[in-house]
């Protein structure tokens, strides 16, 4: 069985933020802005997830 991902894109800046917000940025991947990662839809992910979703776009599959 194939596991479940999610495609996630950074659409705002990751300076000037909070430490932790920075980490989860870090924490799913991303480097630079406008970059897309697929990650492994798993609750941990969520929780970065949400702890940002100002600054991202988040595509299920």
């Amino acid at each position: 069985m194939a596991k479940k991902t999610i495609k996630v894109t950074l659409v705002k800046g990751k300076y000037g933020r909070g430490r932790k917000h920075i980490a989860c940025v870090h924490g799913l991947g991303l480097r630079r802005m406008h970059q897309t990662v697929e990650v492994e839809d798993t609750p941990a992910v969520r929780g970065m997830i949400n702890k940002i979703p100002y600054m991202l776009r988040v595509e299920e599959n």
